[in-house]
């Protein structure tokens, strides 16, 4: 039976959903590249999914990886070789999961080939440009001090900046012997604490963070946070605007930017940009690579040894300034 692009991505989006547990901006994600997909094979006359090949699928990995013209005569240039990779992903599991499901009589995405990604190296900042990055972050009003807090806890955290935006106070957890994190945040946080992290596919995870984000947060939550969220409806959220609703990713993002500008930074600083800051400073501070791992929330070690050939490479370079026989 003939099966449309529309009903069969309804139904993976849906296992994604409720079997994967996978997150609305992961969902969002899958949901675009399928519909681009629908649409390219709209184009080439493809009627339905039992119609598509292996062969199929590699004119679609190779028409993406190939300059062409636009129905409005502008030329799209190629996809990253990360973008294909993500959206032939994306396509072989839409089908792979349809075969499965017997609603398809064979796997087209077996045996399909993505284009080899070239390793790209995470960018770090030095430690300097952080302390200025979070210094410029920082004032006396309610919006400087939540701002401070929330640079503060990326960088002490290294979580993702969705991560941080979904917090709400309550996980916020303070050491073990300390006071209540909510009724006495001065004392309970101002010496590190923990925070309890959700990351992709609603796996939660413990991680520490030190006095510095201790005492932002303390501060924005005593002095700042009361007034911002008594504008809103009761949210629970730990990061709220100055209308109490939660602080959106978009919003976090602006923050950073503002901060970089104001510090002058010459590098180009996003909100991974701290993440990757904070396991390449781990690493290099002899941290390891396993407990690394475990702070970030990555699913397997591979993700984060790509942060141990960014030390590896510092460590060179400054041996060879150094060393008098290095050259």
């Amino acid at each position: 039976m003939p099966l449309s692009v529309e009903e069969g991505a309804e139904r993976y989006l849906r296992h994604v959903a409720l079997e994967l547990g996978l997150s609305a901006n992961s969902r969002s994600a899958y949901r675009r590249d399928l519909v681009a997909y629908g649409a390219w094979l709209a184009e080439r006359g493809v009627p339905d999914l039992t119609r598509v090949t292996p062969e199929t699928l590699s004119e679609y990995v190779a028409d993406l990886a190939s300059p062409h013209g636009t129905p409005d005569g502008e030329i799209r240039p190629p996809l990253a070789a990360a973008s294909i990779t993500r959206r032939l992903s994306t396509v072989r599991g839409m089908h792979r999961f349809l075969f499965e499901e017997g609603l398809l009589d064979a796997h087209a995405g077996s045996g399909v080939r993505t284009p080899k990604r070239a390793q790209r190296l995470p960018k770090a900042l030095p430690l300097a440009d952080i302390e200025a990055l979070l210094q410029a972050a920082g004032g006396d009003d309610p919006v400087g001090l939540r701002d401070r807090a929330l640079l503060e806890l990326l960088y002490a955290s290294g979580a993702r900046v969705s991560e941080v935006t979904a917090l709400d106070v309550d996980d916020l957890l303070a050491a073990p012997g300390t006071a209540d994190a909510v009724e006495d945040p001065d004392t309970a946080l101002g010496s590190g604490g923990f925070v309890q992290v959700t990351g992709k596919g609603s796996k939660q995870r413990i991680v520490p963070y030190g006095s510095y984000a201790g005492r932002a947060l303390a501060a924005y939550l005593v002095r700042a946070r009361p007034a911002m969220a008594a504008r809103g409806a009761g949210t629970p959220a730990l990061f709220v605007g100055p209308r109490g609703a939660r602080l959106s990713r978009q919003s976090a993002w602006l923050v950073i930017k503002a901060a970089a500008e104001r510090a002058e930074l010459s590098q180009e600083v996003s909100p991974h940009t701290l993440r990757h800051s904070f396991a390449t400073h781990l690493l290099a501070g002899g941290a390891d690579v396993r407990t690394v791992q475990e702070l970030l929330g990555h699913a397997s070690v591979t993700t984060t040894q790509i942060y141990t050939q960014v030390t590896a490479d510092t460590l060179r370079e400054h041996y060879l300034l150094a060393h008098p026989r290095a050259k």
